[in-house]
């Protein structure tokens, strides 16, 4: 499982989207997150590939990792 991170232009605006994507290499993964790029590239906001790592779970909040964090 791979986290694709993605930069968004609208203007002088821009931001960070993630998105997880499940591929069997990261070569896969980068392939993947490039078309997605390409594919949803037809607005008025760009999306740019910045990176891809690879995750064992996706980055999930849970109540537990809350109170952890809280209790820090």
């Amino acid at each position: 499982m791979y986290l694709a991170e993605f930069k968004l232009r609208y203007g002088s605006r821009k931001w960070y989207v993630r998105r997880i994507i499940e591929a069997d290499s990261l070569e896969k993964a980068q392939e993947l997150a490039e078309r997605y790029v390409k594919a949803i590239n037809k607005g008025d906001v760009i999306w740019e590939v910045a990176d891809v790592y690879e995750v064992k779970k996706p980055l999930t909040i849970t109540p537990e990792m809350v109170e952890m964090l809280e209790k820090a």
